[in-house]
């Protein structure tokens, strides 16, 4: 995979910039602005080697349609104040813009188009949309890694037609993987919640014969105690997944891999409730496991402090309600504390970790966060993206 660094000459060159900028908007309003955030050196270093950029985006699910309401005007508005320089929003069919419709200013240095989506042709994929995209600029760069595990127009064909790179925000994301995955610095141990065990079970049995330790919370924590002969009272679980969870611990002990998972708990009558600390064998039939419990904490720091890597996706319980927000945190500062002390390599994922994360003030404080939602989670699952091997 080549990368924007191994390009010698990109001035004025026009450079195709795949970018995700879709973030969550609310009354026209940006309400988290992460995304953007993490695609700007790409965009700085562009404009550093004098390139002109033409940008390539989404947001929501038009469906093939002109919605208003996923415009890119609130993100190409926000995106010039952070950097200072006018971009011009072209809200015209991108099928029937052409070359010589660009940049007639001589001056102008950035040309957003308007979502991408709302070309179905994006979606299914189309090569011939591709091809008159590609006739627009000079070099294709992918910046869009969270994107990149979809087989969409802009992501997969247009390497087909143009010299193709990836951005600085890409080449992050894939490292940091390739950290996880293959170059890995062991003890190596992956904390993973979440509500369904069924959405990650690949990731986990893709990890474990990598990993020495996979801690198992939040919601999937639930199905491991129930498997493990442990009354739940009203917890949220997965039904039907017992299978599932033995194939866990069948290759956790082929492969030398230790699978932790709550020893005591807080639990509440609701998720509105009060917090009480219980051992697992002390849950009624009307409470719900909401969080885990301080020895299950104190085993979890340990495992933390004896690692070298360390993975965190998903948080260890409804941390919404600060009553059971306790164990998330204590996870999110322990990590943060030996990465701020260079004892650990980590790697954080997933929406609600990023939340979370951003509540307590800690986002800046690991050596990685991925904002890639589905493309992260694939390629933990050892999955090839597709927008990678258009790369390559």
């Amino acid at each position: 995979m080549k990368s924007i660094e191994d390009l010698s000459d990109l001035n004025q060159k026009k450079i195709l910039l795949r970018l995700d900028l879709n973030v969550p908007l609310k009354d026209g309003k940006i309400t988290d602005t992460t995304r953007i955030d993490k695609v700007l050196p790409t965009i700085k270093y562009l404009l550093k080697n004098n390139a002109k950029i033409l940008i390539l985006s989404h947001v929501g699910r038009p469906k093939g349609k002109v919605v208003s309401e996923f415009s890119l005007k609130p993100i190409c508005n926000f995106i010039k104040q952070k950097i200072n320089i006018n971009i011009n929003l072209i809200t015209k069919n991108l099928k029937k813009i052409n070359s010589e419709d660009l940049f007639i200013n001589k001056d102008e240095k950035i040309i957003m188009f308007e979502n991408i989506r709302f070309h179905k042709e994006e979606e299914e994929n189309d090569s011939n949309f591709a091809k008159h995209i590609s006739n627009l600029g000079d070099i294709f760069v992918n910046d869009a890694f969270s994107c990149s595990h979809r087989n969409h127009s802009s992501i997969c064909q247009i390497p087909k037609f143009i010299p193709s790179y990836s951005g600085l925000q890409l080449n992050s994301e894939v490292y940091a993987l390739k950290k996880l995955t293959s170059n890995i610095q062991k003890p190596i141990t992956c904390i993973i919640g979440g509500s369904k065990i069924s959405t990650k079970i690949n990731i986990i049995k893709n990890l474990i014969p990598k990993f020495d330790n996979i801690i198992i919370v939040g919601g999937m924590g639930n199905n491991i105690l129930k498997y493990k002969g442990f009354k739940i009272g009203k917890s949220i679980i997965e039904k039907n997944c017992s299978e599932l969870v033995g194939e866990i611990f069948n290759l956790s002990k082929e492969k030398n891999c230790k699978i932790f998972f709550p020893e005591d708990v807080l639990v509440g009558k609701n998720i509105n409730d009060s917090s009480k600390i219980k051992l697992l064998n002390d849950i009624s039939f009307n409470e719900m496991i909401l969080d885990i419990g301080p020895n299950t904490i104190k085993t979890i720091k340990n495992a933390i402090n004896a690692s070298k890597t360390v993975l965190w996706n998903g948080p260890a319980g409804y941390f919404e309600n600060s009553n059971f927000s306790k164990g998330s945190y204590e996870i999110g500062k322990e990590i943060a504390k030996k990465t701020k002390e260079q004892k650990i390599y980590s790697v954080v994922g997933g929406g609600d970790t990023i939340k979370l994360i951003n509540q307590i003030n800690l986002f800046n404080n690991y050596n990685f966060v991925s904002t890639a939602g589905g493309a992260f989670l694939e390629y933990l699952e050892g999955k090839n993206l597709p927008g990678i091997k258009a790369l390559n």
